[in-house]
């Protein structure tokens, strides 16, 4: 058992705190917030995630939060610095939080050997740069060591993510801080993997720009396959029982969103750009990503070449993904503003991201409904934009009488088009042959 302290209580700092409470570790999470501390300490998580309310509660014994610093400095034996990276208005990642918590650390830092772990995504080079600011802050000379261990999060599956982690990356430069770090993973189980900290730094965005690049891939044979009439469940399939290829994130859609695709890929960008490098898969990588939702966009505005104007169109699926309440960059945002601007009434309905939907457009002329059945009924056009599991089981008997037309545009694949044209349905999707009225 380890004394972890964890700075920041975010999605990162919490579900890693909470995990690593799960395996017999002390921890303590520290954040600015007081109001978010003290939800945690009643044992409310202010995060949307699957199973992580349930752990804090259950390791109440090993898990502690606080607002002070210090007090969560003179109690770890390892600091992992979990504070948040949004994208800049240039597109690189905004250190800010990781500058302040640095020189924090710098000025409060009273023991020695300690262990400082950076699990935010950062840039290259970001680690040396917090060491730097430590060092830069300290009153007098303290012994202490980096290291770099990237997350490996999927918001959804976040818990398991960690506690059934396919990997653990470690990036130390020195192998006694790489050990030290490897102990408190020990218990997972899994492949624990030594770098060196430039490119465990690397690791983090290189991985998230592939899986960006996949998605890419996939939404632009989609477009190929609308155009040729090939199906691009079919095509998909046959590719992803090649081994070398996988079947992970070849699902075609309207394009990735939340917080890590888009913020990972613009600062890698941005990194190549400093490098002096014409990083073109990766452009091309964020252009298809943002074309993807105009091209549904236009698919729905083909239909109706007398306009929308007048018409209620139920949207079911609000979140970037199924299982979050996150709409950072989720192309609901732009989709459901576009359908608005042409004068559509959207009716809208998500499980879980309402509320973060409304913060994010509060001035959208639009209707919040209670069940994906109240967003139907009446509605000219359904349009679904998150695959959650509760539309991909929706009886289609039902949604037919519900809706005022039976007129389906999916966004996400979630419905059987062959399901879709027993009853009756004009269905649109992607990559997929459209089925038109009858």
């Amino acid at each position: 058992m380890q004394k972890i302290t964890i700075i920041g209580a975010g999605y990162v700092g919490l579900v890693t705190g909470a995990c690593f409470a799960e395996i017999g570790h002390q921890v303590m999470c520290v954040d600015s917030d007081p109001v978010r501390i003290e939800l945690l300490r009643r044992g409310r998580s202010p995060i949307y995630e699957a199973g992580l309310e349930e752990l804090i509660n259950e390791n109440r014994d090993h898990l502690r939060f606080t607002t002070d610093l210090g007090e969560g400095l003179d109690a770890g034996d390892a600091v992992f610095l979990a504070v948040g990276t949004p994208t800049a208005p240039d597109g690189r990642a905004d250190l800010a939080h990781v500058r302040q918590a640095a020189a924090e650390i710098g000025r409060r830092l009273r023991r020695e050997d300690l262990a400082i772990v950076v699990k935010s995504t950062v840039p290259v080079g970001t680690t040396r740069l917090v060491e730097r600011i430590i060092q830069e802050n300290l009153p007098e000379p303290k012994r202490f060591f980096m290291a770099f261990c990237p997350e490996f999060l999927r918001e959804g599956t976040a818990v398991k993510d960690v506690l059934e982690a396919d990997r653990v990356v470690i990036g130390a430069d020195d192998l006694e801080i790489f050990d030290r770090v490897a102990r408190l993973y020990r218990r997972f189980g899994r492949k624990i993997i030594h770098t060196d900290i430039v490119s465990a730094e690397m690791v983090k965005y290189a991985s998230n720009a592939f899986l960006a690049a996949k998605i890419s891939f996939s939404n632009e044979i989609a477009n190929l396959c609308e155009l040729t009439g090939a199906n691009i469940d079919h095509v998909v399939k046959g590719m992803g029982l090649d081994s070398r290829i996988g079947d992970k994130f070849l699902r075609a859609g309207i394009g990735y969103g939340g917080s890590c695709f888009p913020k990972d890929t613009n600062a890698l960008l941005k990194t190549a750009e400093d490098a002096g490098y014409d990083f073109s898969i990766l452009r091309s990588v964020v252009e298809v990503n943002r074309r993807q939702a105009e091209r549904f966009l236009e698919k729905i505005f083909r239909r109706y070449p007398g306009g929308l104007a007048g018409r209620t169109a139920a949207v079911w699926g609000l979140a970037f993904k199924p299982g979050t309440d996150d709409v950072r960059e989720s192309p609901a945002l732009r989709i459901v503003s576009a359908l608005a601007e042409r004068g559509c009434r959207p009716r809208l309905y998500d499980p879980a991201a309402m509320n973060n939907f409304r913060k994010s457009l509060p001035d959208l002329p639009c209707e919040y409904s209670v069940s994906a059945a109240a967003a139907a009924e009446g509605a000219d056009l359904l349009v679904i934009l998150t695959e959650w599991e509760e539309f991909a089981g929706f009886p289609l008997e039902r949604l037919g009488g519900l809706l005022k037309e039976k007129i389906v545009f999916d966004g996400r694949n979630c419905l059987s088009r062959r399901s879709a044209e027993a009853h009756g349905f004009e269905y649109f999707s992607v990559g997929r042959p459209d089925l038109p009225a009858r």
